[in-house]
């Protein structure tokens, strides 16, 4: 297996990838075309892929904000989960970003994904039930 940085030629690979792992898709908004060009080239993305005799099998948006860092859109094909994957994914992810100085990451986890809460939980993740999450978006799209 080989992980490898993701670039804007991906895209295309990236939500097929999202599409078969049943992850939501905003093509209008957030996960446009565009928006993943623009995000993969900063210096603040770590875009990772793991490929399997040259096919994208997983992905994982990371991203941070000079203080924190954030684990997104963690997918893995159905036919390679259980394959060590994701572990690997997040791991990488989580050493890029320690490399930038960033030594908190995190994520969010919607309330229902109970198989994404017992495998972060798995690598060591904690739970915080007293956080609330708020957001104020441009539109349903993002």
């Amino acid at each position: 297996m080989k992980i490898r940085e993701l670039s804007e030629e991906d895209y295309d690979l990236v939500v097929d990838i999202w599409s078969r792992a049943g992850l939501p898709y905003r093509p209008q908004g957030r996960d446009s075309r565009e928006r993943f060009g623009i995000e993969v080239q900063q210096d603040t993305a770590v875009f990772l892929g793991a490929e399997l005799d040259g096919m994208l099998a997983g992905v994982v948006l990371g991203t941070h904000d000079g203080r924190k860092g954030w684990i997104n859109r963690l997918a893995v094909l159905p036919e390679y989960r259980n394959r060590g994957i994701g572990e690997l994914l997040v791991d990488h992810t989580e050493r890029r970003l320690n490399q930038r100085g960033i030594l908190i990451v995190t994520c969010l986890i919607e309330g229902e994904n109970e198989s994404s809460k017992a495998f972060f939980q798995k690598l060591g993740y904690v739970s915080h039930p007293d956080i609330t999450y708020f957001s104020k978006r441009r539109s349903a799209d993002w």
